[in-house]
C-alpha cells in the first residue's frame, strides 16, 4: 500500500465476513423512532445515554455510564490543538508538552502520577498515555473506579494538565533524549518516503511541514519557555473537552468535572484557533519515490476533497452509499488478487478522513516487482468498469446483506460494548461535529435507509471519483539494481489508455447448492462430566472427539472455537517442516468442497462464521467463531475443513506469487536482517529454523501440500475442541454430535517429538549493521532450564513486570536514552522445561554500549538488592486489575481452557491466580532475581547502522 493507504482513517465497514439480518434479528430491533427523524435533512440526536454539557468556561463534558469492563472507567482530556499550531521555532513541541505533562505537575512531582497509577494497576504506555496528532492532542487514563479516592485524584492529574504543568528547565533537558528517542524510532524507509511524498500530497499546506514528531534540531535545543509557550496559548477552556465514560455514577462524574475544571478561567485575547486548509489544483501531481531499503512497490490515486461531518440522517445515507461502493469494488479488487495473472498481490478503494477539514478517495495496490504501470492500469480499470457498465444487483444485494447485519451485531452487543469505543465517539464528536446518535438510532435509521439505496445511486459514485483535479499519484519502488523505476510521462499516459481502451462488463459465476451436499451419519455424546465451580460441560463423542464448553454473557454475539490434536510438524522430517506449516493456509485459500474461496465467500453471505486450520511445530489445530444463530454454520465449516479441503491451483499459484514478492527484498529491510540472524543465531543452523526464503517456495507443490493436510487432519479421534461465549449446551448438543461426532476417527494416538532447536548456551554478543538511519535495537536474552512449577512459572512472570519498571525508570527516566523498554520472562514446560527473560529498547547508535552496562547494573541490582514494598505492590495491583478484566472476557477462557487442557492441568482450579497474587513476597522475588538473572547464558544482540562506529 502506499504511504497516505497508512496514515488515512478508513472509513469502510468491514466486508470480509459476509453478514446478514435475519428473523431473530428483526425481533431484536430497536424501537422505532418517528418517521420524521429519519427525513433526510434531520439531524442525528445526540445518543440520549449521554450527558453532554459546556462549562461556563467554555469546557466541553461528556458523560456516559457504561458497564463493560466492570469497575473501570474511560477518562480523556482532549485539546483541540496539534502539530499544526506550532511556531517555526516549535516544531515538535506540542508533542513535547504531552511528555512534560508526566514528568511534573502542580500536584504530582516529577514521575509521581505515573508511580500512582501503575499502584492502582493502571499501567504506563500500555494504559496511562497520550497522543499527539497534527490537529489535536489526546490524554488517555484508564482508572479503576472501586477504590475510594481514585477518580478524584485521577481527576486531579486531567486538571493540572489543563492549569498546571510545571515545565521544569531540568525536566525539559532530561526529556529530550526521549523524545529524541521516540523520533529516531520512527525513521527509516517509510519516513524517507513520508518526507518525499508529502510535500506533494499536501502541497501549499501547513501539514507538509508540521509532522507530530517535530524536528531534531528543534527537539535538541527544546527549553522551558519555548515548550510553555505552546501550552499557555493553546491549552486553554474554549480548545477542551473532558470525557468520562465507565462504571461509575454519572453524577459523581459530572461533580468531578465541574470541580476541576469549572474554576479555570475563560481566557481573553486569545491567538486565533484556525484550520489549516489543503489547497486544491487543477492538474494531477505525481510523486515517484524509491528507497533501498524499500521492500515491495506500491501505487496508488487518491481525490482530495473538503471534509464534511457527518450531522443529518442525510449525510449517514451517504455514508452509506460510499461503502456500499468501496465494499463492492474492494471485492472485485480481491477476486482478482486471487488469479496469478494480476499484476498487483493485493489491492483496495476507501474513503474518509484525511486531515482536519479534508477527506479523500483513493485506490491503492501493492504491485508486483516491476509492475507499477500494470497495476495502475488495472486499478483504473476497474473503477472505469463501474463507471461504464454499473455493479451487478447481485452484488448490491449481498452488500446490503453485509452492512445491515454488521449494525445488526452492533445493537445486539449494545450492553457489552467497552468503554473506550464510546470515547472514540465522542472525541470525534467534539473535535469535527461527527454525529454520535448511538446504535439504537443507527440500526434503526439503516434499517429504512438501506432499501432506498438504489443500485444506480452507487453506480453514480463512480462519477464522482474521477478526473485530474485535485488528484495526486503516488508510487513507490525500491532503489535496486535492476528494477526500472517508472517515469512520470508513463504514469500519466495511463489514465488517456484506460480511458481509451475496449472494457466489458464484470461478469460473476455462483456456486451452486447445500454447503454440505450429503448431511454425514451423526455421532453421539457417550459421556459428559461436569465442572460446576467453572460453569465447564465435558463431552466425549463416539468417535474420540472431547469437546469443553464454556458459556458466558460477556459478548451477545460471540461464541469462540479452538481444537487442537497432539502431533503437529515436530512429526514430519526437518525438511518438511516449513512445508507442513504453510499447508493448511494455502490448502484453506482454495475453499472447501465445491466452493472456491471466491464461491465460498458469497455462499456465505448472512452468515458470521469462520474456521481456520493450523499446523504448529507440536499440534494441528483449528480455530474460528461464530454469531450464535450461526453456529451449525460454523459446524459445517469446520466438517469441511476435516473432510473436504480444495486444492485450487489457480489461488496456489497467485499465493506463491505473492509470498514470492514479499521474499524477493525482505533482506533490504534492516528489521529483517535483524530478526533472522537472531533466530538463527540462536537455533545453531538448526533445519527447522530457517528462515523462508526464495528456494525453499521452490520446494512447494500443491500435491504435496493436499496430501500433507489429510494425513494430519484425516484422523479427529484425538481432537479436543473447545467452545466459549454465548452457547447453550443443550442446544449445541445436537449439533456437536451432528457434524464433531462425524468426524472421521481410526483411533490415532500421537505424541509430539522434541526435534526442535536446543536453548542457546553461553555468552552471545552479536552485532548486525544493516540500514542508514541513525538508530540502534537491542535485545538482550538470559536463558537456562530448570524443573517447571507453577510457582516458579508465575514469579518468573512478576519479575520480568519487576525488571521493566526499574529498566523504564532508568533507561528513559534517568538517561533518557530510550522511549520505551520491553520485558518478557516465559518459563516454559513444552517437550523441555526452560525459561528464558527477554529485555527489548532502542536507543541511539553511540549510547548503545552504554544503555547495555545500564542494564546489567540493573539486573545485578535485582540480584543483590530486594524490591522495596511498594515495587511489589505495584506488580500486585496491575496484576489484579488486569485479572478482573481478563475473567469477563472469552478469550481468556478459551486460552485458559485449551492451555489447561494441553498440559493436562485441573480445570476445577481456574482462577487461582489470584492465590498465585496473593502468596507473592519480597522475599520470592529475590530468589527469583537470584535463580533466574543469572548471566551465564546471556545473548546480546545489537541493529546498528552500516555507517556508524
Amino acid at each position: 500500500m502506499t504511504l497516505h493507504a497508512v496514515m488515512r482513517r478508513i472509513a469502510v465497514l468491514a466486508f470480509a465476513a459476509p453478514l446478514a439480518l435475519s428473523a431473530q434479528a428483526t425481533k431484536a430491533s430497536p424501537k422505532a423512532a418517528p418517521n420524521d427523524s429519519f427525513a433526510l435533512t434531520a439531524p442525528l440526536p445526540m445518543d440520549p445515554a449521554v450527558k453532554v454539557g459546556t462549562l461556563p468556561n467554555g469546557i466541553r463534558y461528556y458523560i456516559r455510564k457504561n458497564s463493560k469492563p466492570e469497575k473501570r472507567a474511560e477518562l480523556r482530556l482532549v485539546v483541540n490543538a496539534g502539530s499544526i499550531l506550532e511556531d517555526d521555532d516549535q516544531r515538535g513541541l506540542a508533542h513535547f508538552v504531552e511528555h512534560m505533562a508526566f514528568n511534573g505537575t502542580k500536584n504530582f512531582a516529577k514521575n509521581d502520577i505515573v508511580t500512582y497509577l501503575e499502584g492502582i494497576g493502571v499501567r504506563f504506555g500500555a494504559d496511562l498515555n497520550a497522543y499527539t496528532s497534527f490537529d489535536e492532542t489526546v490524554y488517555i487514563l484508564p482508572v479503576p473506579t472501586d477504590s475510594g479516592g481514585i477518580l478524584d485524584k485521577s481527576f486531579r492529574f486531567l486538571g493540572d494538565v489543563a492549569t498546571g504543568v510545571l515545565f521544569d528547565s531540568a525536566e525539559v533537558v532530561a526529556e529530550r533524549g526521549v523524545v529524541l528517542s521516540e523520533w529516531r524510532n520512527g525513521l527509516g524507509a517509510r519516513a524517507r518516503l513520508r518526507d518525499k511524498q508529502f510535500p506533494v500530497i499536501f502541497r501549499g499546506s501547513r501539514y507538509a511541514e508540521r509532522l507530530p514528531i517535530g524536528k531534531p534540531e528543534v527537539l535538541e535545543k527544546a527549553n522551558s519557555a519555548l515548550v510553555r509557550r505552546f501550552w499557555q496559548d493553546w491549552y486553554r477552556p474554549d480548545l477542551m473537552a473532558v470525557v468520562a465514560v465507565g462504571d461509575a455514577d454519572p453524577a459523581t462524574l459530572e461533580q468531578l468535572i465541574r470541580r476541576t475544571f469549572g474554576g479555570i478561567p475563560r481566557r481573553t485575547n486569545v491567538r486565533p484557533r484556525t484550520l489549516a486548509s489543503v489547497p486544491t489544483h487543477d492538474s494531477t501531481l505525481v510523486t515517484i519515490a524509491t528507497d533501498k531499503e524499500l521492500t515491495t512497490s506500491s501505487v496508488g490515486v487518491l481525490w482530495k476533497r473538503p471534509g464534511k461531518s457527518t450531522r443529518t440522517v442525510g449525510d449517514m445515507r451517504e455514508d452509506l452509499i460510499s461503502r456500499l461502493y468501496n465494499g463492492m469494488l474492494n471485492q472485485r479488487f480481491q477476486e482478482l488478487s486471487l488469479k496469478p495473472d494480476a499484476p498487483f498481490t493485493g489491492a483496495g478503494a476507501s474513503s474518509g478522513g484525511f486531515v482536519r477539514g479534508s477527506e479523500l478517495n483513493s485506490l491503492d495496490a501493492g504491485a508486483k516487482e516491476g509492475k507499477i504501470v500494470e497495476s495502475l492500469q488495472a486499478v483504473l480499470t476497474e473503477a472505469e468498469r463501474v463507471q461504464r457498465h454499473g455493479f451487478l444487483a447481485s452484488e448490491l444485494e449481498r452488500a446490503r446483506t453485509n452492512t445491515l447485519r454488521a449494525y445488526e451485531r452492533g445493537y445486539l452487543e449494545r450492553d457489552k460494548t467497552p468503554s473506550g469505543a464510546f470515547v472514540d465517539e465522542y472525541i470525534a464528536n467534539y473535535l469535527s461535529g461527527e454525529g454520535a446518535p448511538g446504535i439504537a438510532f443507527e440500526y434503526a435509521a439503516v434499517q429504512k435507509l438501506l432499501p432506498t439505496i438504489t443500485l444506480a445511486e452507487v453506480n453514480a459514485v463512480a462519477n464522482a471519483r474521477g478526473g485530474a483535479a485535485n488528484r495526486v499519484v503516488t508510487v513507490t519502488v525500491p532503489d535496486k539494481e535492476g528494477l526500472r523505476v517508472p517515469t512520470e510521462a508513463e504514469i500519466r499516459a495511463v489514465f488517456g489508455a484506460v480511458v481509451a481502451s475496449n472494457i466489458t462488463p464484470w461478469v460473476e459465476t455462483l456456486a451452486e447448492g447445500a454447503l454440505v451436499a450429503t448431511t454425514p451419519t451423526a455421532g453421539r455424546v457417550v459421556s459428559e462430566k461436569r465442572i460446576a465451580a467453572q460453569n465447564i460441560t465435558d463431552w466425549t463423542m463416539s468417535n474420540g472427539v472431547r469437546v469443553l464448553i464454556k458459556p458466558t454473557d460477556f459478548n451477545a454475539d460471540q461464541i469462540l472455537m479452538s481444537a487442537f490434536s497432539p502431533g503437529g510438524a515436530s512429526l514430519v522430517s526437518d525438511k518438511d517442516a516449513f512445508k507442513t506449516s504453510l499447508a493448511p493456509s494455502i490448502i484453506a485459500s482454495g475453499g472447501v468442497g465445491i466452493f472456491s474461496a471466491i464461491d465460498l465467500r458469497k455462499k456465505l453471505t448472512g452468515k458470521v462464521a469462520s474456521a481456520t486450520p493450523s499446523i504448529s511445530d507440536l499440534t494441528e489445530g483449528m480455530s474460528g467463531s461464530a454469531s450464535p444463530k450461526d453456529l451449525e454454520t460454523l459446524m459445517q465449516l469446520t466438517y469441511l475443513r476435516f473432510t473436504a479441503p480444495r486444492a485450487d491451483s489457480m489461488v496456489f499459484k497467485a499465493t506463491m506469487q505473492q509470498l514470492e514478492q514479499f521474499l524477493k527484498n525482505k533482506d533490504a529491510n534492516p528489521n529483517a536482517v535483524f530478526s533472522d540472524t537472531i533466530q538463527q543465531t540462536l537455533a545453531n543452523g538448526h533445519p527447522r529454523a530457517r528462515s523462508l526464503s526464495l528456494d525453499m517456495l521452490k520446494e512447494l507443490e500443491l500435491n504435496d501440500l493436499m496430501a500433507t493436510y489429510k494425513e494430519r487432519f484425516s484422523d479427529a479421534g484425538d481432537f479436543t475442541f473447545f467452545f466459549v461465549g454465548n452457547i447453550d449446551p443443550a442446544t449445541f448438543k445436537p449439533l456437536a454430535e451432528q457434524w464433531l461426532g462425524a468426524l472421521p476417527a481410526a483411533g490415532r494416538k500421537e505424541t509430539p517429538r522434541d526435534v526442535g532447536p536446543k536453548q542457546f548456551t553461553g555468552v552471545i554478543d552479536k552485532a548486525v549493521r544493516k540500514g542508514i538511519a541513525p538508530q540502534s535495537q537491542s535485545i538482550v536474552l538470559i536463558a537456562g532450564s530448570a524443573p517447571w512449577t507453577r510457582d516458579d512459572s508465575y514469579t518468573l512472570s512478576s519479575l520480568g513486570e519487576l525488571l521493566q519498571m526499574r529498566l523504564l525508570e532508568r533507561l528513559r527516566e534517568s538517561l533518557g536514552g530510550t522511549y520505551s523498554v520491553s520485558v518478557s520472562a516465559n518459563f516454559s514446560r513444552r517437550m523441555r522445561q526452560e525459561w528464558q527473560v527477554a529485555i527489548q529498547y532502542g536507543s541511539a547508535p553511540e549510547k548503545a554500549d552504554t544503555m547495555f552496562a545500564a542494564v546489567r547494573e540493573e539486573l545485578e541490582k535485582l540480584r543483590t538488592t530486594p524490591a522495596t514494598a511498594a515495587e511489589l505492590e505495584r506488580v500486585k495491583e496491575q496484576q489484579r486489575r488486569e485479572f478482573e478484566v481478563s475473567q469477563k472476557q472469552n478469550g481468556y477462557w478459551m486460552n485458559t481452557l485449551r492451555t489447561r487442557v494441553e498440559y493436562g492441568d485441573p480445570l476445577e482450579t481456574i482462577g487461582d491466580y489470584i492465590t498465585l497474587i496473593n502468596g507473592l513476597t519480597v522475599e520470592k522475588l529475590s530468589a527469583a532475581s537470584k535463580k533466574f538473572l543469572v548471566e551465564s547464558n546471556r545473548a546480546r544482540f545489537v541493529l546498528l547502522p552500516e555507517t556508524s562506529k
